[in-house]
């Protein structure tokens, strides 16, 4: 990826994100005309026509409101992650924006179809990726098992530096507290695990710094060290 990458706790498409939005229509290259959006609410496509046209409908009303050319792409199955004209519209967005739901389902949807190959191409010539909850966490090398609290998970992209990434992270209850030592204890030397608060976002790019953005926190764990990271503070996640 060339572009800027944003992954979200939580909040995509809502008013408390705006600030988060406009740094991404600012910053995805588009100087002459208004930035081209795509919303995706692939990580919703077992909930049902319902909560698929929530997730559309918000996402074209929010980056209405902001001033961009949006649309909704359903991609919602392996079939209509292989649609051509889906591709197309993906391959030509300036912010390709997942949203939230089931991280598995939209890992295995994405894998190897035209629409993500046509994110990448996006990507590779600098548009942004935006990922809430779900979207964020295929970016990541794994995706946790929440049933098997986290003593097993799934590969996934690992397009960026970091083994688990955990939204919500300000909101997990008492009892998912063991799931996050048991992610940590899996770390090996050198690698990381990020927590994303909720209304609170990691912007920034591949082996580049990053700067947190929204209203709360990042984390970044190591096997036996942390560091927290508030709203305007920056952070490297290495190579």
């Amino acid at each position: 990826m060339n572009g800027l990458i944003a992954l979200l706790g939580s909040g995509e498409y809502l008013s408390v994100m705006d600030d988060v939005d406009r740094h991404l229509l600012a910053n995805c290259g588009v100087t002459d005309r208004k930035p081209r959006v795509v919303c995706l609410p692939t990580a919703a496509g077992k909930e049902g026509d319902a909560s698929v046209n929530r997730w559309s409908k918000m996402g074209v009303e929010h980056f209405t409101r902001l001033g961009a050319d949006v649309q909704a792409v359903p991609v919602i199955d392996a079939e209509s992650a292989n649609d051509l004209n889906h591709a197309s519209a993906v391959e030509d967005a300036d912010i390709v924006y997942f949203s939230g739901g089931d991280p598995s389902y939209l890992h295995r949807t994405m894998k190897d179809s035209l629409v993500w190959q046509a994110a990448q191409k996006a990507w590779a010539r600098g548009a942004v990726y935006a990922g809430c909850s779900a979207g964020a966490m295929i970016l990541g090398r794994e995706i946790p098992d929440f049933r098997a609290m986290g003593l097993r998970s799934i590969p996934a992209f690992g397009l960026i530096a970091a083994a688990f990434v955990m939204p919500h992270f300000d909101a997990i209850p008492l009892f998912g507290k063991p799931l996050v030592s048991a992610l940590r204890g899996r770390l090996k030397a050198g690698e990381i695990m990020i927590g994303i608060d909720e209304d609170t976002a990691i912007v920034g790019k591949q082996n580049e710094e990053w700067i947190v953005l929204g209203h709360a926190k990042a984390h970044v764990f190591t096997k036996n060290e942390s560091r927290s990271y508030s709203a305007g503070e920056k952070f490297s996640l290495g190579n």
